[in-house]
């Protein structure tokens, strides 16, 4: 299989669902190898977001890109539309920062697509091959990934009624997306729209763009699309969702009322397995093992270049920005699959207070590593002083870490200070004392 990107340039316009705000949103081709990015068009220097799960942030009721200061909600539709026809490479120009939601499926999209003239490009198409099992649970949810030399989704939909539950496999390809997946809307429960306005969601929904359910009621402008729709549009997020893993994937999905935040859970985890195994291409050429002078932040996979740790122990998804040579800002996704959640408490879970203390070390030692190349060396937690935890980090959380270099002893030992916060509060802050050894003197 080939690559694949458009001929030419298309745009539409329409009503963005989350924050109601009017956009347009312009299909471009990009070169074999180039890959999906968002480009926010609208803003000083038209910032790009890759279309990867390391940029991820939230995902209420949606899945949200972020990079600095520009962001992009509800990527999923038409990142989905665009995986579901087989579209590699492509520019996505927009003067806002969400999508128009047009019918609240993906329909619009393939459309779009369509009209811009799918065409191969001369690279060969690399599909990362699952050659192991991976799951996801989070309560009575959950996603498993199988081996498969297809791209095949299984899934159950169902509410916490058992109302509407409905169950779906399909062997995922062009033909089969667009005339069986793509048409399927968006849907939610009436009880949860009244939530939903309070947390600042659904600014433009309308029955125009979505289907409610209420009760064992249907409230939709047109009759379903398919008597199956809901578990139809399930498997469209988990397309869209799975495209943020930034290479075609051949697995077999297994999703029992699979959601955006359990979907991301699963990409991440399959994103690490993709790092290491580089899809048996040129990608399994590890990054350089040392922060670069030019590097201003660092993704998922460049901290894991920087890091020795790995899942579950890995505490920080990316580093924002650094600040000088001594000072860094990082963030740590925090979802209800951390397994720590398991026992710290069930029912009522609550992010460990060591585990801040973990991500503010993680942050530290990245500063000293980017003194020197870290191949070889790993930077070991000596002491805390001053550790104060103020408020509880929970599921859902995003926890900003700040973290600064005030004392270096030669190459070896450092001495920082740091503040983990979420949405702007302080949640915890400590002094500590780390050393950077050779690997050698760690094993001994």
């Amino acid at each position: 299989m080939k690559q694949r990107t458009l001929a030419r340039e298309v745009s539409i316009e329409g009503q963005a669902l989350h924050t109601g705000e009017a956009v347009r949103l312009t299909l471009k081709p990009a070169p074999a190898g180039h890959g999906i990015v968002f480009r926010r068009v609208d803003l000083h220097g038209s910032p790009e977001l890759r279309a990867r799960i390391d940029l991820v942030g939230d995902l209420v009721r949606n899945t949200t890109l972020e990079q600095g200061h520009a962001k992009i909600h509800t990527v999923e539709h038409v990142l989905s539309a665009l995986t579901g026809c087989g579209i590699d490479n492509v520019i996505i120009d927009m003067n806002a920062n969400e999508p128009p939601a047009m019918d609240g499926s993906a329909k619009a999209f393939v459309n779009l697509i369509l009209q811009g003239e799918p065409i191969e490009q001369e690279k060969d198409r690399a599909y990362f091959v699952l050659d192991e099992a991976v799951s996801v649970t989070d309560g009575n949810r959950s996603v498993i990934a199988l081996p498969s030399n297809e791209f095949k989704i299984t899934c159950t939909s169902a509410d916490d009624r058992g109302i509407h539950t409905q169950h779906l496999s399909l062997t995922i390809d062009p033909d089969v997306y667009m005339t069986q997946i793509a048409a399927a809307r968006t849907f939610t429960i009436y009880e949860d729209i009244e939530e939903l306005i309070k947390l600042g969601k659904i600014r433009g929904g309308s029955l125009d763009c979505a289907i409610v359910i209420k009760g064992d009621k249907i409230m939709s402008k047109e009759p379903l699309r398919f008597k199956d729709e809901f578990v139809r549009h399930k498997i469209l997020d988990i397309v869209g969702d799975l495209t943020l893993l930034g290479s075609p994937i051949k697995a077999h999905i297994i999703a029992t009322r699979p959601g955006h935040a359990i979907n991301a859970e699963l990409t991440k985890i399959l994103y690490e397995k993709l790092h290491k195994k580089g899809a048996g291409k040129k990608k399994d050429k590890a990054g350089p093992a040392k922060v670069l002078d030019h590097e201003t932040s660092l993704d998922i996979r460049r901290v894991l270049d920087t890091l020795p740790h790995r899942y579950p122990f890995v505490m920080i998804d990316r580093v924002v920005e650094f600040i000088g040579q001594d000072e860094l800002v990082a963030i740590k996704n925090v979802t209800i699959n951390e397994p720590y959640f398991q026992g710290h408490y069930p029912g009522n879970p609550v992010m460990p207070g060591v585990m801040q203390l973990e991500a503010l070390a993680q942050g530290a030692g990245i500063l000293m590593l980017r003194r020197g190349s870290s191949e070889g060396k790993t930077a070991l937690l000596m002491s805390c002083e001053k550790v104060k935890f103020r408020k509880a980090v929970r599921p859902g959380d995003q926890v900003v870490i700040n973290i600064k270099l005030t004392k270096i002893r030669g190459d070896k030992i450092a001495c920082a200070e740091g503040t983990c916060s979420v949405a702007g509060q302080v949640v915890s802050s400590a002094e500590l004392m780390f050393a950077i050894l050779d690997n050698a003197e760690v094993e001994s």
